[in-house]
C-alpha cells in the first residue's frame, strides 16, 4: 500500500489522469506514459507496480555510434545529481533512465515529481548526448537532407556542428 493506505495502482492512475498525460495500461499494474518534451519530442516511460516497489524506466537513446567514453562519461557525471532515476545501459548498450520507488512512497506528489525528473533529465540532456555520440551521423543526415531538399527542422538544434558552414575544416 502507498503512504496514504491507497492502492498504488489507483494512485498512479488518478495522478496520470489529473496531469492529463497520455498513457496505456497494457496489463494490470503497468502504465506506459508519454511525457511530451521540447528537445526530445516524447519520452515514453514505464511505471510498473511490483510486489514491493514501483519500477520506472524510460528509453533515452540507442547505443552511441562514436565517442563512447565521452558519451558515457557525460551521462555518468549527471547520475550523482539526479533524483529518483539514473542513466543505465541495457545489454546492447542502449541508454535508459531507470529507478525504483518503494510502494509505501507512492503518492500523487511523488509520482508527479518522479515523472517530472524523468522528463527533465531526458529533455535537458538529449541534444548534448546526441552531439557526443552521434555527431558524424547527424552531419551525414544534414548533408543528405540538403542534397535532397528535405526539411532540416528537427536538425536545427545541431546546426552549430552539422551545418557545413560551421564545421571544423580539419
Amino acid at each position: 500500500m502507498s503512504a496514504a493506505g491507497s492502492d498504488p495502482v489507483s494512485v498512479i492512475e488518478e495522478t496520470l489522469r489529473a496531469a492529463e498525460l497520455e498513457y496505456e495500461t497494457p496489463r494490470d499494474g503497468a502504465f506506459f506514459v508519454r511525457l511530451p518534451g521540447q528537445r526530445k519530442l516524447a519520452t515514453m516511460t514505464w511505471l510498473i507496480v511490483g510486489d514491493h516497489s514501483l519500477h520506472v524506466e524510460a528509453f533515452f537513446c540507442r547505443r552511441p555510434d562514436e565517442n563512447h567514453a565521452e558519451f558515457y562519461r557525460f551521462l555518468l557525471e549527471r547520475n550523482g545529481r539526479m533524483y529518483g532515476v539514473s542513466f543505465a545501459l541495457d545489454e546492447v548498450g542502449d541508454v535508459h533512465l531507470v529507478g525504483r520507488l518503494p510502494l509505501g512512497a507512492i503518492t500523487p506528489e511523488e509520482i508527479d515529481r518522479l515523472l517530472g525528473c524523468v522528463l527533465t533529465y531526458s529533455d535537458e540532456n538529449f541534444n548534448k548526448a546526441l552531439e557526443r555520440g552521434f555527431k558524424t551521423s547527424i552531419q551525414r543526415e544534414w548533408d543528405w537532407r540538403v542534397k535532397r531538399g528535405e526539411s532540416l527542422a528537427n536538425l536545427r538544434a545541431f546546426a552549430s556542428f552539422a551545418d557545413p558552414a560551421n564545421r571544423d575544416p580539419r
